[in-house]
């Protein structure tokens, strides 16, 4: 262990910011996690989860409600039903981006409380998320704690929607070390 120490500090001693210089790591086995819950999105009502921040000029009259960006703080519930047990939040925003189908460019961590094993840990989701879709998928770019350099996808099919509101069932693909 000594040895190592000594070894890294000479390999660094004058190395300086821009330098080419890598430190072989060793990062583990690589494990999947298969995680499966529901995401609210509440924008109507006396306390939505999900509120409009910004909108482009001609938002109103888009049929897609294009450039508008929401904010939000979605719960991740364990069943379909909002009073179901909370497993964490969807924190994060999203922005109407397609001009001719309604489409989401979504910015989001998901920040997992449910249990003592993922408590505090996130997974990053930065993806296009085509709406109408039956089926669609989002892109896991990266996570925190239990899920540290994490990759994968989201599989999420829209379970019920009422109005602008929707539940949403992911079932996540995790590969992380």
């Amino acid at each position: 262990m000594i040895f190592s120490f000594m070894t890294l500090s000479k390999a660094h001693k004058n190395v300086k910011w821009g330098d080419q210089s890598t430190v072989p790591h060793k990062m583990g086995k690589e494990k999947m996690t298969k995680l499966h819950f529901y995401f609210h999105d509440v924008i109507t009502g006396k306390n939505p989860v999900a509120v409009q921040i910004a909108q482009a000029r001609g938002t109103k009259s888009s049929a897609t409600q294009f450039g508008a960006m929401f904010m939000i703080d979605d719960p991740l519930t364990e069943g379909p039903h909002p009073r179901s047990k909370l497993v964490g939040r969807a924190q994060g925003f999203y922005g109407h981006s397609g001009k001719d189908e309604l489409s989401l460019t979504m910015s989001m961590s998901l920040v997992f409380t449910g249990n003592k094993k993922f408590n505090g840990s996130t997974i990053s989701v930065l993806s296009r998320n085509p709406i109408e879709h039956t089926k669609r998928e989002l892109a896991i770019v990266g996570g925190t704690g239990y899920f540290q350099f994490a990759r994968g996808y989201i599989s999420g099919k829209t379970y019920r929607v009422s109005g602008p509101d929707a539940i949403v069932e992911y079932t996540c693909n995790i590969l992380h070390y």
